[in-house]
């Protein structure tokens, strides 16, 4: 019998070990298993993930490109006949108003942003293209960006000293004008019995431009005066414009020293193509002063 129970104790606790160690050997043989498959799930749902995130970054990347493309827009204007170049900037939203556009094309335009004519070409634009395109260089090449600011900053430094060499704030109403007509002459022609401004004689079609900064109080037809405008001045003077063909300011408009204010003309009362212009203490008739002596003492030479 104790030979015999040996031989019965050892294979019950055999066969239990077996199945434990079966049951280990199966729990970790299915772990392996659930963790692969875990992970194969988690790389699964990832991929969807950074599809959906790229679709931004593509529409990002075509509206910035269209936003380039139209910054680089290159515009031809064609001036009109009543154009003035504060007024194109305004009318144009041209960032950087008239003197960004007087700027762009100063070889078009010459010396005179005043002297503007019909069927002239403006680009709008153009050279804000070039200027980032020489930006976009100089992140590449040093040298290349510091003479391209050199050269601006000198450029500017010499526009700036001409302006200041040139300018005394007052100018002539015409260019190329001789006085017909003088300051104060008798005649019965004149309500008043005297020439209460001078004539410049001018051919029809000729710039007329402000003698000084100031405000525009009228800007109209005017009987005899035919198209007339009257600025009022900072000194507290008003300067009187008359016969024109064409008005290119409205009242209430501020304009600087040699802006257009229209073409010369033969309207209203008078035998021929000429400007009529006066210096008044008031707005109105009768408070005429020398005209030719207030543009003398404000350092502008009369012919």
């Amino acid at each position: 019998m104790p030979a015999k129970g040996k031989h019965r104790r050892p294979k019950p606790q055999r066969f239990t070990r077996s199945i434990a160690v079966a049951g280990t050997g199966g729990a970790a043989l299915a772990l392996p298993l659930m963790g692969a498959t875990g992970a194969h799930a988690a790389t699964t749902t990832s991929a969807p993930e950074k599809a959906v995130q790229s679709v931004p970054v593509v529409e990002k990347t075509a509206t910035e490109k269209s936003t380039a493309a139209k910054s680089a827009r290159v515009t031809t204007y064609s001036v009109k006949s009543d154009d003035y170049l504060s007024k194109i900037a305004e009318e144009q939203d041209v960032t950087g108003g008239w003197k960004k556009i007087y700027q762009d094309n100063r070889e078009a335009i010459g010396g005179n942003p005043s002297l503007i004519h019909p069927g002239l070409k403006l680009s709008l634009g153009e050279k804000a293209t070039t200027r980032g395109t020489d930006t976009t260089k100089s992140s590449t090449s040093s040298g290349t960006s510091s003479s391209f600011s050199s050269s601006s900053k000198k450029s500017s430094a010499t526009q700036s000293a001409d302006t200041t060499s040139t300018s005394t704030g007052y100018g002539l109403p015409v260019t190329g004008g001789t006085i017909g007509t003088g300051y104060r002459v008798a005649g019965s022609m004149w309500s008043s019995g005297y020439h209460t401004g001078v004539d410049f004689v001018v051919p029809t079609g000729t710039t007329i431009k402000a003698v000084a900064a100031g405000t525009v109080v009228s800007a109209a037809y005017d009987g005899a005066y035919g198209n007339e405008v009257v600025i009022r001045h900072a000194d507290g003077e008003y300067s009187q414009y008359a016969h024109m063909s064409q008005l290119s300011v409205s009242a209430g408009q501020t304009v600087t020293e040699g802006q257009q204010l229209g073409l010369s003309g033969a309207t209203g009362n008078v035998t021929g193509p000429h400007l009529h212009f006066e210096i008044r203490t008031t707005p109105y008739y009768g408070s005429d002063v020398d005209p030719v002596a207030y543009l003398r003492s404000h350092g502008v030479t009369v012919g």
